[in-house]
């Protein structure tokens, strides 16, 4: 898959996750992104080991420029991940709650959380965050039918981001670091 919407937004492809540079990359954005801007912020910190982990599961979806290096990143987190993190655990035990009830009429639904997502101030605002999770959805949506992520509340510009792509909140909780609004995205 590839983007690289107008003429003055700089190149960017959008795919799966292939190496551990794809993962270094991811590493080295994600330390970027921690201190918290009117752009946005992360919050959890990864390691390689983790990541590797989480990849032979479900790759997640990165943007690459034109030199192969990841410009962004959108994680791909499913239920066998939650062990690695447990900082996610409040999130994961939400999600088993009500993901039957998102869901209507479905027992068990096939889902999994997109764990983070960030994008280099080089390539923001030229269609990658979109980009990424057409990518999600392309490369997902035969195996899964929601995709669950969670936002700070202090974070206002990438609630918005979610929206616009098809995210609802679904409900606000607040646990020992920070307020979340859970969001889902029903692909069924």
């Amino acid at each position: 898959m590839s983007d690289g919407k107008g003429k003055d937004a700089p190149f960017f492809e959008v795919g799966p996750v292939t190496s551990d540079r794809d993962l270094e990359g991811i590493l080295g954005l994600q330390a970027a992104s921690r201190t918290p801007t009117a752009d946005g912020f992360v919050t959890v910190v990864h390691t390689l080991d983790i990541l590797r982990r989480m990849h032979v599961l479900a790759p997640s979806i990165i943007a690459r420029d034109g030199n192969g290096c990841v410009v962004a990143y959108a994680l791909t987190m499913p239920r066998e991940t939650s062990a690695l993190l447990p900082i996610l655990d409040p999130m994961f035990v939400e999600i088993e709650q009500m993901a039957p009830a998102v869901l209507a009429g479905t027992a068990d639904p096939r889902w999994y959380v997109m764990g983070q997502i960030a994008v280099a101030p080089s390539h923001r605002g030229g269609g990658v965050f979109d980009a990424l999770y057409a990518g999600h959805r392309e490369l997902y949506r035969d195996r899964y039918d929601l995709i669950f992520t969670e936002v700070a509340t202090r974070n206002p510009r990438s609630l918005r981001a979610h929206q616009r792509v098809g995210f609802q909140t679904v409900k606000i909780y607040r646990d020992e670091t920070d307020e979340w609004a859970l969001l889902v995205w029903t692909w069924a």
